[in-house]
């Protein structure tokens, strides 16, 4: 096979997988299954009665020149709310959460530092923040694609995806309840 040959099924190729992943919008990377991975926080009830109490403070805070909208004061209460939460770092175990928060507008910026693997509080707007940290892996997967011209087979790649979280951030109850062990 000629050099030349060689150099045209590659770029068709490249142009193939090109197109394919023109074709992964934000929607359909967002219907991407999730991938479960065991919690590496794995605490009794007992445990989590006698964990310190950690609350939460912003290490550094930016203040903001725009006012707020009353319009969502109900929403912002509701946010500032402190819970308790267990956050994980699963791309780099152990290694604690550095995260900047901003919900609304003509609230100060803040810089969270989060501990991992125990049970801290904190605002709800940081816990959903931490839990939405998530990135899309992109994998190649073969398939056989039979040629238009009658010269044989050829093999083209097709993009797979899934969703992977970054970080996590579970809620914690300490409620007893006599129904199996559940939060009351």
């Amino acid at each position: 096979m000629s050099t030349k040959k060689e150099l045209d099924q590659l770029a068709e190729k490249a142009e193939a997988f090109e197109s394919q992943v023109k074709n992964l919008t934000l929607d359909r990377m967002n219907e991407a299954p999730k991938e479960e991975l065991e919690p590496q926080t794995q605490l009794s009830q007992k445990q989590l009665e006698k964990s310190k109490e950690i609350y939460l403070k912003p290490e550094r805070t930016i203040g903001s020149k725009e006012p707020f909208n009353e319009k969502f004061r109900e929403d912002y209460n509701f946010s500032k709310e402190y819970v308790q939460f267990i956050a994980e770092n699963k791309e780099v175990i152990g290694e604690a959460i550095e995260a900047w928060t901003k919900k609304f507008p003509g609230v100060p910026a803040e810089f969270w530092k989060v501990p991992v693997n125990k049970p801290v509080w904190g605002p709800r707007y940081l816990a959903e923040q931490i839990r939405r940290k998530t990135y899309h892996r992109l994998q190649m997967e073969q398939n056989n694609v039979v040629g238009a011209d009658g010269m044989g087979t050829y093999f083209g790649q097709m993009v797979a995806d899934k969703t992977i979280a970054r970080l996590t951030a579970e809620p914690v109850s300490v409620r007893k309840s006599i129904f199996m062990g559940k939060a009351a």
